[in-house]
């Protein structure tokens, strides 16, 4: 593989310093009294299941870039722990890790409180051990959560599948599914939807299932998976991503479906990108950003394949993946982001004011009709 790496960075710091700017914020321990008491509007993610199935570890190394082999050294988590994860705002929102060994059903505890500021709850499964336990636990945690907010997306993540065969890893999963299915159907909880993932920490496959997850709390999907559609037909692009940069969850892709080795190569390249201004971006003084405006990279592989990557906002990121002729009308390439990462930006300041309650809720407000402009330059209207 060649690698064309091309940053006109004003800048870039070190890593020492890397944590600073690329964090979701310090974690807190929280007591039922400060979670009783909590009036942040964001919404929530519960990561629930029993205990040492993996929830602190999933939460480290997706939202804290702590290494897989790290989190062997993890304590067993005691109390519940509210991370604030706040890079954009399409990725805005609390993670509450709860521990396995924790009643939150007991009277002391205002689960109903809990549940009804919930967007998705996320229930993790250890495939490697025997889930009877986890299956009982996950019923009757959605059942609750269920009548409480009938709103909520449950998930089940059939986690540390990475040492089951291809063959073992579908069994478990239609296992759980079927058996998860059966309990809802027997509670008279047909509309009750389970959404189910195999997911490891060793892979990209916990990426690509929180992505899923964070998708469906993102109101404007739609509207940012209609822009991708737009941008990639005028520009002869095979498929792009809108990532987070920090996180590497990608907030929306373009229609076509997902190939889990062309995510891989989208996530290897932002590490590069990182990595590598983290390394050769400093200013003389030291200062800067690894990350900024004019951050730009292009990977060609050896199989006429290329990678491009822009900066779209300071946390997120534009990566395409192209064939090599297409490249070469890079100049319609750029110009069409440059409406694209317009249009963005504009979608991206009507949420953030929205968020703050400036906006009225008529039908002709802003806040649902968002002027832009097309990929050909016409104006059009993002609805």
């Amino acid at each position: 593989m060649s690698l064309f790496y091309e940053e006109q960075l004003a800048g870039s710091f070190g890593v020492d310093t890397f944590s600073k700017d690329f964090d979701y914020g310090v974690e807190e321990p929280d007591t039922e009294e400060t979670l009783s008491s909590s009036t942040d509007s964001k919404p929530r993610i519960l990561l629930m299941g029993l205990r040492r199935s993996g929830k602190s570890s999933i939460q480290k190394v997706v939202f804290h870039k702590m290494s897989p082999n790290e989190t062997l050294f993890l304590e067993s988590t005691n109390k519940i722990y509210k991370d604030d994860i706040s890079g954009s705002s399409f990725v805005n929102f609390q993670i509450w890790d709860f521990p396995g060994q924790v009643d939150f059903f007991d009277p002391t505890f205002d689960y109903e409180m809990i549940f009804r500021g919930t967007g998705a709850l996320i229930f993790v499964i250890d495939a490697q051990d025997d889930y009877v336990e986890a299956l009982g636990r996950l019923h009757l945690t959605v059942t609750r959560a269920y009548r409480v907010n009938p709103n909520i997306n449950f998930e089940v993540f059939v986690h540390k599948v990475d040492g089951l065969s291809d063959d073992h890893k579908i069994e478990t999963q239609r296992d759980i599914h079927q058996r998860a299915n059966d309990d809802l159907a027997d509670a008279s909880l047909e509309k009750l939807h389970l959404s189910f993932y195999l997911t490891s920490i060793y892979d990209h496959s916990i990426f690509e299932a929180f992505s899923k997850v964070v998708q469906k709390l993102i109101s404007q999907l739609p509207t940012l998976e209609n822009l991708l559609n737009i941008f990639i037909s005028n520009s002869g692009i095979e498929k792009a991503f809108l990532f987070d940069v920090v996180s590497k969850i990608y907030i929306a892709t373009d229609s076509s479906p997902v190939d889990m080795q062309s995510y891989e190569l989208c996530c290897d390249m932002i590490d590069v990108v990182i990595d590598v201004s983290c390394i050769y971006g400093l200013k003389e003084d030291g200062t800067g950003s690894a990350y900024d405006k004019d951050s730009l990279a292009i990977i060609k592989l050896n199989n006429t394949t290329v990678l491009y990557l822009k900066e779209v906002t300071k946390f997120l990121s534009l990566v395409c993946i192209l064939r090599e002729e297409s490249f070469e009308k890079k100049g319609l390439i750029d110009y069409n982001f440059h409406c694209f990462r317009k249009a963005i930006h504009e979608v991206f300041e009507v949420a953030s004011v929205a968020r703050k309650g400036l906006l009225s809720m008529q039908p002709s407000s802003p806040c649902t009709t968002v002027k832009s402009t097309a990929l050909n330059g016409t104006p059009r209207v993002l609805v």
